[in-house]
């Protein structure tokens, strides 16, 4: 398809009405520093808009402009970037475009029919919508048979659709030409477990196989059964530690949720071993710092328990991202959800990068390693594993 074609199909099939969202990636030029572009409709004033969602670094810009305006816009965008992922009321669509600006357009007809939401106010433009009904969300009894969020599970139903964001973010980071292998660590009763599968297989058409691991046989063998009853082949919940776990040689993603203390490292450690190119961590109880602190220029802070207490886990996901960062990953810290539903509110996002790291990034991390006085298991783990020098 030639790229002035791409652009009339896609315009026409946005101003039919049916468009949902839409996300544009992979830029050609990193000069400009915009990473993707969000699209959705919305309505202002009893008309019609896309407004387009510019993701740079550490900066979100927005944009709104009519739906019957917009065609100048898309094909600009699409100038400077490779891809885009298209949400319609019917279909589902994946164009890919090439270094000469040919384009291929593949469609699916949508698993669930959505409805376009216009509402410009709207409290929160989930991916995981909160008026279609999930299978898996109705089995975990999140949402009732008829697909209402159940008022008493909203807050979880908040967390599971911010933690999907993360997964949408991480896509452009995931193979696509061959099955993408995935652990969860600490899998819990997995509610975000099933949603990564949902999302990733069923939402986007990937072939994923997922494992998720955890010590509780009971929650395991549940999980087993709903996995099995809603069709889920790829997925699997197995008994087991993160310690003690050694089946894999290569792994895409890795995800960890509230591993309790140096668990999260010991999972971030197999994560580095296997080269994911996705990380994903939301840490649990970091204890190992707060009896190591030792800093006089500190002391200020560090005399009172409590302020310590949070400085340690502070502190200790800090130099988390600072070891991933030194061993070739991208490593954000980010709010996972907000603080008041819970205090284990900050995840770790890492993609690998694979970039050497300057001397003056080792002596960053050092200086503030060596100012606290500080052993970190994270540092040693990957040490002996031959990551750092």
């Amino acid at each position: 398809m030639q790229f002035e074609e791409l652009i009339q199909k896609l315009t026409a099939r946005i101003q039919e009405g049916a468009f949902i969202q839409g996300t544009i990636s992979q830029p050609r030029y990193k000069s400009t520093g915009l990473q993707k572009v969000k699209l959705k409709p919305v309505e202002i004033k009893k008309e019609v808009h896309i407004q387009f969602e510019y993701h740079y670094e550490r900066i979100l810009k927005h944009e709104n402009v009519k739906v019957t305006d917009v065609q100048p816009t898309i094909q600009q965008l699409l100038e400077q970037f490779k891809q885009m992922h298209a949400e319609f009321t019917d279909e589902k669509v994946h164009i890919q475009l090439s270094k000469k600006f040919k384009a291929s357009w593949k469609s699916e007809q949508a698993a669930v029919t959505k409805k376009v939401n216009l509402s410009h106010n709207r409290k929160k433009n989930y991916l995981l919508d909160d008026e279609t009904p999930y299978p898996f969300l109705i089995r975990l009894g999140v949402q009732s048979p008829e697909g209402k969020v159940k008022k008493q599970k909203y807050d979880k139903f908040r967390q599971i659709n911010r933690f999907v964001e993360f997964i949408d973010d991480a896509l452009d980071y995931l193979p696509k030409d061959r099955p993408v292998r995935i652990l969860d660590f600490g899998s819990g009763k997995s509610y975000l477990t099933f949603a990564l599968y949902h999302y990733l297989h069923i939402e986007k058409g990937l072939d994923i196989r997922v494992t998720g691991l955890d010590l509780k046989k009971e929650v395991i063998e549940e999980c087993n059964v709903i996995a099995k009853d809603l069709g889920y082949e790829q997925l699997e919940f197995l008994v087991g530690d993160i310690n003690d776990y050694n089946e894999e040689t290569s792994v895409d993603m890795v995800v960890t949720l509230h591993a309790c203390d140096v668990a999260t490292d010991m999972a971030l450690g197999r994560a580095v071993k296997w080269g994911a190119e996705v990380i994903l961590s939301v840490p649990c109880c970091q204890h190992e710092l707060f009896s190591q602190i030792q800093s006089p220029a500190l002391d200020v802070m560090l005399q009172h328990g409590l302020i310590k207490e949070r400085f340690s886990a502070l502190a200790t996901d800090s130099i988390r991202a600072e070891l991933l960062t030194l061993v070739g990953y991208d490593a954000q810290l980010l709010e996972f959800i907000d603080m008041e539903h819970t205090p284990k509110n900050i995840l770790i996002r890492a993609y690998k990068t694979g970039k050497k790291p300057t001397s003056a990034a080792v002596a960053k991390y050092e200086a503030f390693r060596d100012l606290l006085n500080a052993k970190p298991f994270l540092e040693r783990e990957l040490k002996e594993a031959g990551y750092l020098d």
